[in-house]
This record gives C-alpha cells, sequence and structure tokens, in this order.
C-alpha cells in the first residue's frame, strides 16, 4: 500500500493512504445562502417547515430547546430472525464552516432533496470572533493559537443560519473541537492526555453556548438545541489522539467516536465503551491499494497533498473519487451490510472535484435507494440509535463477516 505524507501551510494537514497509521482530516468551510430555519430577533422562536417552534432560551440566548428535533419519527427497532440489515451509510463534514463558497448549504439542500440526514462536526472557534481568540486556552499552545484561522463576523453569521437549518432539517452537530493541531509537535493533539481533552471539550462547547455573548449579536436567533444533549460524539484532527480522547468522552456520556485512524468496511466495535465509527478503506479504481473514505485522502494519493494541481487533471481524479465512493458502498451493500462512513469537507480543492464527486456518489446511493434498496442515509447519531437496539449475538455474528464477504447460506440462514 502507499503512502503519502506532508505537511501544509496553517492547516496541519496530513494526507495518507489506507492502512497508514493515521488519516488526514481538517476543518472545512461553506458557503452563503438563506435558509428554511430562523426565528425572532430574541430568539424566542424557530421556523420549521413554515411553523413556529417555541423555543425556551438556555443561558444567555445563544442555544434553546425547541422540542423534539425534526425528522426523526421513526424508533430503530432490532432485527427479526433472518432479516436482511439495512445498508447505512453516514455522510460527515468536519469543520463545518460557512465561508461563502456556497458547499454548506449545497449540501444542505442535495440532503433535503433526496430525504438523507447527515452530521456536521462543527469546529468551536468557527462561533468565535478573532477578537476575542483569547478567550481559547489549547492545551499546550500559545492562548488563542489555531491551526485553522477565525472566520471573519460575516461567515460566523453565515455559520450560525447553516448550523441552525442543519438540525432542524434533521442533521446532527456533533464537534471538530478547536484550534486543529496536527503532526508530531508537543503541542499536538496526538500528545493530549484525558484531561486536556475535556478542557477542549469543554471550550469548543462553551463557543457554540456562548456565542451571543462573545459576539454581541443578541439580535439573532438562539441555535434550536440544547448542545449539551445534542453533542454525542465527534472527530479528532487529523484522526489523532482517539487513545486518550475516548475516557473523556465516556466520562461525558458521548456514544460514539469518529476518530479512528482508519479502518475496515465491517461491523463495528466499542473500544472503551464507545462506539468506534473509522473512516474505511476502499477500492481505489485503478490501484492494487484501497484508500480511505475521504476526500483529503483521495487528493492525497491524487495529487500528493497539493491542493492545486494542474487542471487537465481533474476530469479524470472527480472521475475515480466518486467511483472510490461508490465501489465501497456497492461492495458493503452485496456483501456484508456493514455501514459505510464517508467523511469530507467543505473545500474546492482541485477545482472543486471532490465536492462533486461526493455529490455524484451521494446521488449514487440514492438512486439505489429510491429503486427499493433498503438503503437508509442517516447521521452517526441515528445510527448509533439503530445499533443500540440490537441484539449482542447479532451483532457478534455480523462481525463475523470480512469485507466483502456475504453470509453462508444467505441471510435468511445466517441470522435464523
Amino acid at each position: 500500500m502507499r503512502t503519502v505524507s506532508r505537511n501544509l501551510s496553517r492547516r496541519g494537514m496530513l494526507g495518507l493512504g489506507a492502512g497508514a497509521a493515521a488519516a488526514a482530516t481538517l476543518s472545512g468551510c461553506g458557503g452563503l445562502k438563506s435558509s428554511d430555519g430562523g426565528g425572532h430577533a430574541d430568539g424566542s422562536r424557530q421556523v420549521q417547515g413554515g411553523k413556529d417552534r417555541p423555543a425556551k432560551l438556555i443561558g444567555d440566548g445563544s442555544t434553546s430547546f425547541t422540542g423534539k428535533q425534526p425528522g426523526h419519527s421513526k424508533k430503530p427497532e432490532p432485527l427479526e430472525p433472518g432479516q436482511t440489515p439495512p445498508q447505512f451509510v453516514v455522510f460527515s463534514w468536519d469543520g463545518a464552516g460557512e465561508v461563502g463558497n456556497g458547499l454548506f448549504p449545497r449540501f444542505l439542500d442535495l440532503a433535503k432533496q433526496h430525504e438523507a440526514h447527515m452530521t456536521f462536526f462543527l469546529s468551536g472557534l468557527y462561533l468565535l470572533p478573532e477578537s476575542k481568540k483569547r478567550l481559547y486556552e489549547p492545551p499546550n499552545n500559545a492562548r488563542g493559537a489555531s491551526d485553522i484561522g477565525y472566520l471573519t463576523d460575516e461567515h460566523i453569521k453565515a455559520t450560525l443560519t447553516n448550523v441552525n437549518r442543519a438540525w432542524l432539517e434533521g442533521h446532527e452537530i456533533g464537534t471538530h473541537f478547536n484550534g486543529h493541531f496536527c503532526g508530531e509537535a508537543h503541542g499536538s493533539v496526538k500528545w493530549w492526555t484525558p484531561q486536556q481533552w475535556k478542557s477542549e471539550i469543554d471550550q469548543a462547547k462553551s463557543f457554540v453556548k456562548e456565542w451571543k455573548t462573545n459576539t454581541g449579536w443578541h439580535d439573532l436567533p438562539a441555535l434550536p438545541f440544547d448542545y449539551d444533549k445534542e453533542l454525542a460524539g465527534g472527530r479528532t484532527p487529523c484522526l489523532l489522539g482517539q487513545d486518550n480522547l475516548l475516557p473523556t468522552a465516556r466520562e461525558l456520556g458521548w456514544r460514539y467516536d469518529a476518530s479512528s485512524p482508519g479502518g475496515r468496511q465491517v461491523w463495528p466495535v466499542k473500544r472503551q465503551g464507545i462506539w468506534d465509527y473509522p473512516l474505511q478503506a476502499v477500492p481505489f479504481p485503478g490501484h492494487s491499494f484501497e484508500v480511505l473514505s475521504m476526500d483529503y485522502n483521495m487528493l492525497a494519493n491524487q495529487s500528493v497533498n497539493s491542493t492545486k494541481a494542474p487542471a487537465y487533471n481533474y476530469p479524470g481524479w472527480r472521475k475515480q473519487s466518486a467511483a472510490a465512493y461508490i465501489a465501497g458502498f456497492q461492495r458493503a451493500y452485496e456483501t456484508n451490510r456493514a455501514p459505510f462512513f464517508i467523511g469530507n469537507h467543505f473545500e474546492q480543492w482541485n477545482g472543486g472535484i471532490y465536492m462533486d464527486s461526493v455529490e455524484e456518489a451521494f446521488k449514487h446511493i440514492a438512486a439505489q435507494r429510491d429503486k427499493g434498496a433498503d438503503v437508509r442515509m442517516v447521521s452517526f447519531k441515528e445510527f448509533t440509535d439503530w445499533i443500540d437496539v440490537q441484539k449482542p449475538e447479532v451483532l457478534d455474528k455480523l462481525r463475523t463477516l470480512d469485507v466483502g464477504h456475504q453470509p453462508t447460506g444467505g441471510w435468511k440462514t445466517f441470522l435464523a
């Protein structure tokens, strides 16, 4: 297998092929567009689907309780004997910032069109003005330091608008923590202790829960959720530091973590009492090795970490990365039905081809569902709701199926 590694500018990015010890993530950005969600200036109401939702403000009014999240009416049920497992697919986004390139609302529109849900791992710093950056005390780094940029006021407001809309349309808001410190240096999240992760999480939550105090924008609507209750999991920067994060995640009552540095398309297990949802190695057309199911890992193996490679490469790379996602989906659907996890960023690397390829894959998967396939395009939290009600002996049986392996005798026999 091939491994590509190179640091890029302030992002602390690391791009790696499948099978390596770590893989790349970095905070994403998004674009400005009007939203379906909203509210009155005092944050006392939220509007969704043309209906007012009473909002009980929390703390300084940055967040609120508006009742049960829309779009989640079906209660998950355990598999019946002999039943074929659904094919779950989770699209997730690191950073979930909105910087005027239209990507956040683009994928909200896509999900709405196809009645799908996703997970947005929000970076807490994306709701903190740079003028208040000294409020952030990153472990083993200088006060206010960050390896991702602080957003402008305009982009913070756009991020709030799209996060508001995302939750009201049934999507999950997780966390991508704050400063995105990667690599091998002392300040990297790789070396943080459980206590330091606790500090980072507390701060990430505070920036979401106190954005009105930090910005002074008290005339804007509150976010329509209680973040203490909403937050059920996250993904660490560059997929580093999970071992020391997990004790803290368990203490905080998190239900899953999506920070494993590369996994395989098999049924998940718990680590330290937390569901472990790794990015997965999928077939990489034209190569004998596989690639992790994330846009930056496609880029790392196509353009050796360059985000602005010569444009004549783009059509072939776009086709190849879309085909990789589709191949990963098809392999799982046709064999062991392991849930398929995809990670992305709101970035326009290499001419925006990775946004186009993930949209192509998304539409392909949705089309299979619309043709009658039992495919469920959900958030990590929704998948966790489902797997939590399955019988332990059924999950143990599912875990015996390796990558690309079909159940002996078919599902009716296998799960009889």
